[in-house]
């Protein structure tokens, strides 16, 4: 399972557009575009949109209780939650080896400069698999502008570049389709 996801993070003030809307539109979007292309990746790839973030991590901590049991058929798993600002690259966790792969595929994206893979994924709701050694990843996105929207009323559909969105698609719709449809698994 090559899993992207984003939360539904709006719990306070505002739309929640940028924090988290953006990283719920460019997972669904990902798989759309795998989808629209006809591609057919040879893992499955898998949506999941998050709730309960804000409120301690449990929709994620009642995901991860529910499907550990099949810890070892996750490849990797992907969040993204610091908007969808222009993609730089991403952070991931995972062994030398595993590192090496996501480096070599984030080459893919050269055209539109978001090659970096940075120390680190980051994302409460992937960090109980990264703890039990599931590779993660983490969007890694030019957020100047972050916190002039994050968890205000000026948080809205308005602060959403569609040109920027459709890069942060790309990053992840690569990302994904390239690990999931590989002839092994990412190592461990």
């Amino acid at each position: 399972i090559v899993m992207v996801s984003g939360h539904l993070d709006s719990w306070d003030v505002g739309q929640g557009a940028m924090d988290d809307g953006g990283g719920v539109f460019i997972s669904w979007e990902a798989l759309s575009l795998i989808k629209d292309l006809g591609l057919r990746p040879k893992r499955t790839l898998r949506l999941v949109l998050w709730t309960g973030e804000e409120q301690g991590g449990i929709g994620a901590k009642q995901y991860y209780q529910l499907h550990k049991e099949n810890i070892s058929n996750f490849d990797i798993v992907m969040e993204s939650d610091e908007g969808t600002f222009k993609p730089s690259g991403l952070g991931f966790t995972g062994n030398a080896k595993a590192r090496d792969i996501v480096k070599e595929i984030m080459t893919l994206l050269q055209p539109i400069n978001a090659t970096d893979v940075y120390d680190n994924a980051d994302g409460t709701d992937i960090e109980l698999w990264m703890r039990d050694g599931v590779p993660g990843a983490s969007l890694h996105n030019d957020i100047n502008k972050y916190f002039w929207f994050h968890h205000s009323q000026g948080d809205t559909m308005t602060v959403q570049d569609p040109n920027q969105m459709n890069l942060c698609a790309a990053v992840w719709t690569v990302v994904s389709y390239v690990i999931a449809d590989m002839e092994e698994m990412l190592p461990r």
